[in-house]
């Protein structure tokens, strides 16, 4: 099969939604399809900001990259771009002649595959990503009315397509209560676990030295954004030093909120506790889950958050705020669930873990098991029989 995918998100910008279509791309390409990606341009500051080499990604055969001219715009990763949808690939679009274009996102990009879509009429299949009604809180714009419109708007452009997956429920019923009603369904991201794994106690011992990480490490690893609430679980630090003053934070990313965090972290006088790594390279990342003992994320903003998919795959506990798709992906077995932005009960169940080994120990052990449905190769091919029963379809039409 030939399948274009079209996304405003994109290396080099950083984000999950990246890294997930690439390795599903990846994926498919590996069982012979062809995958061509219509992203937006980046500047070389771009790659600069992402601390990326200013040089196109080489994912190997069966897959192109088509730039398309773009804006930027100014996303939490400060390397956004909108791609614009003048119909810059419709030539490339019929040279390639897909069976289907799959479209993951609903503005620059995704207007330019509808127009494509329907002027050659190619199957449009389409990923929602994204809690829009969350990030509307943090836009110019936050009234109300301007929230129901946007949500009418995201209803009505997966209405063009054939069939339509978002990480999370959630997704999915706010869409339905504005109007959504094509044939939907629930889709992972593909998440690549193969060097996310347990280290045993000397290795785990040495790491800690190797990053100054203290016998009682807290993780978290993702973009620094306001809707990551990053926030709160620094506020729950506070609240754990006092009872285990050596208790360490490790930040890794990069964001448009980093400076209020550091701000914050000198508020509260944890200087020596939160350490901020900024960008970690992916082949070092793994050292930094091996090196915690606790996973934590209350971003109310998640579909799935595949670095906390790492950190169970690494064998650590997680905790998760209560919101969107985090609930969907954290099991009892696994890890907790705490309120949105209820930082002193986050502090309780760190505090919990470190004094409970054998709790830490129960979640690590559910958290790897939790994590193999979601693998790589189970996901790249349930969307290959997704793919495969809507060519059929097509074809009998």
């Amino acid at each position: 099969m030939r399948i274009a995918m079209f996304s405003d998100n994109f290396y080099p910008e950083i984000s999950g939604i990246s890294d997930s279509i690439i390795d599903t791309a990846k994926g498919l390409a590996a069982r012979g399809h062809r995958i061509n990606f219509y992203v937006p341009n980046h500047s070389k500051k771009n790659f600069l900001i992402s601390n990326f080499e200013p040089r196109e990604l080489d994912l190997g055969p069966n897959i192109e990259i088509f730039r398309i001219p773009s804006l930027l715009y100014p996303a939490p990763s400060k390397a956004g771009r909108l791609a614009l949808p003048f119909l810059f690939t419709i030539r490339h679009i019929k040279k390639f002649n897909p069976d289907f274009i799959h479209v993951h996102h609903n503005f620059g990009a995704g207007i330019e595959a509808l127009l494509v879509s329907r002027l050659l009429h190619i199957p449009l299949i389409g990923t929602n990503h994204t809690p829009m009604s969350e990030f509307m809180k943090y836009g110019p714009i936050k009234a109300k009315w301007a929230e129901r419109a946007m949500l009418k708007y995201v209803s009505w452009f997966y209405n063009k397509c054939i069939w339509v997956s978002s990480p999370c429920r959630a997704i999915i019923t706010e869409m339905k209560q504005y109007g959504f009603s094509k044939e939907s369904g629930t889709m992972s991201n593909p998440i690549d676990v193969s060097n996310f794994y347990p280290a045993d106690n000397s290795v785990k011992a040495e790491l800690k030295k190797k990053y100054k990480f203290s016998s009682r490490t807290v993780l978290y690893s993702g973009r620094l954004a306001e809707e990551k609430k990053v926030d709160d679980v620094i506020r729950a630090m506070a609240i754990v030093t006092e009872k285990y003053p050596d208790a360490t934070m490790a930040v890794t990313g990069l964001g448009s909120g980093e400076e209020n965090l550091k701000k914050l972290t000198k508020e509260l006088k944890l200087e020596n506790n939160v350490i901020f790594f900024g960008y970690v390279e992916t082949a070092v990342l793994p050292e930094f889950y091996q090196a915690s003992d606790i996973f934590a994320v209350m971003s109310t903003a998640e579909t799935q958050c595949i670095s906390m998919m790492k950190a169970m795959s690494t064998g650590i506990p997680v905790i998760g705020a209560n919101s969107w798709g985090l609930p969907e992906y954290i099991s009892s077995k696994c890890g907790y669930i705490v309120e949105p932005g209820d930082y002193k009960t986050l502090a309780e169940k760190i505090i919990y873990l470190f004094d409970h080994s054998e709790e830490m120990e129960r979640l690590g052990k559910g958290g790897i098991e939790h994590v193999k449905n979601f693998s790589e190769e189970s996901i790249v091919e349930e969307w290959e029989k997704i793919y495969q029963e809507k060519l059929d379809q097509k074809k009998v039409k």
